[in-house]
């Protein structure tokens, strides 16, 4: 496999909290025999990251991890949020403030390395942002009215106008009220991807802004960055990620793609 590396070298931290009320002791959950954070590891270590480091909130994922030969580091329990323990993590780790960092989330076992570059490659390339991130075209109307799947809405320039669970760009004369949606507006709308791009120096700011009411009312941290009048970079995929792991179903769905592999 071919792999487009970014313009500069980047690290890839993968925040990994043990606590989850969907499916507990998420991180260590066994995929394959390996715990699915060292699953995730295995493929960011496949992009072109010069450095891939786990940041756990407990010893038994450090543990996994040193097992398995995935770098790893204890950070504190009490984060509200894995952008917080990722600026601790960039200052454990001492990573200078144009250092480009990757964060792939954790329990996303199937993650393409290829898109780690590309979010890399994308904040490399735009000096005017200070994140990038990920999207791909939505092609069901399932997805479009569905509040989980988090949409996006771009400038000209591939840049974030704004991310929400409503379905957005609203499309005034196919989406009347009380009528069923059938077709999707044109352009198609854009299924936001968690991943993220920063400089640790901007990682270290971000839990420091003063949180967003936008944010709290969608529940999506990345509208801090917009409601502080900093922009995002989106690079638009052609190839809808993986599923990633949040319930027991979800888990099994993961072992039975890998199983067939």
């Amino acid at each position: 496999m071919s792999l487009p590396t970014a313009a500069a070298a980047f690290t890839v931290l993968i925040p990994a909290r043990l606590a989850s009320t969907r499916l507990p002791d998420k991180p260590l959950a066994d995929i394959a025999g390996v715990p699915m954070v060292v699953r995730v590891a295995q493929r960011a270590i496949q992009s072109g990251a010069s450095r891939c480091v786990v940041a756990a909130d407990d010893p038994r994922i450090l543990e996994a991890c040193t097992h398995h030969g995935v770098e790893a580091l204890l950070t504190r329990t009490d984060h509200p949020s894995g952008s917080d323990r990722l600026a601790e993590a960039c200052a454990l780790l001492g990573l200078p403030d144009d250092t480009l960092v990757v964060n792939v989330q954790g329990d996303e076992p199937l993650i393409d390395p290829t898109l780690i570059n590309a979010v890399a490659a994308e904040l490399q390339r735009r000096d005017d942002c200070v994140m990038s991130t990920a999207a791909h075209t939505i092609d069901s109307t399932t997805d479009f009215l569905n509040p989980n799947v988090v949409k996006v809405v771009l400038d000209r320039a591939g840049t974030a106008l704004y991310f929400s669970r409503a379905p957005i760009a609203w499309w005034r004369d196919g989406m009347p009220p009380g009528q069923p949606l059938n077709t999707l507006p044109s352009p198609a709308p854009l299924r936001h991807v968690g991943i993220y791009a920063y400089r640790a120096g901007f990682l270290r700011q971000f839990p420091k802004l003063e949180p967003s009411p936008l944010e709290a009312t969608e529940s999506l941290e990345q509208l801090r960055v917009l409601w502080h009048g900093h922009r995002i970079a989106v690079h638009v995929t052609t190839h809808a990620p993986g599923p990633g792991v949040d319930t027991p179903q979800d888990l099994q769905r993961v072992r039975e793609l890998l199983a067939k592999a």
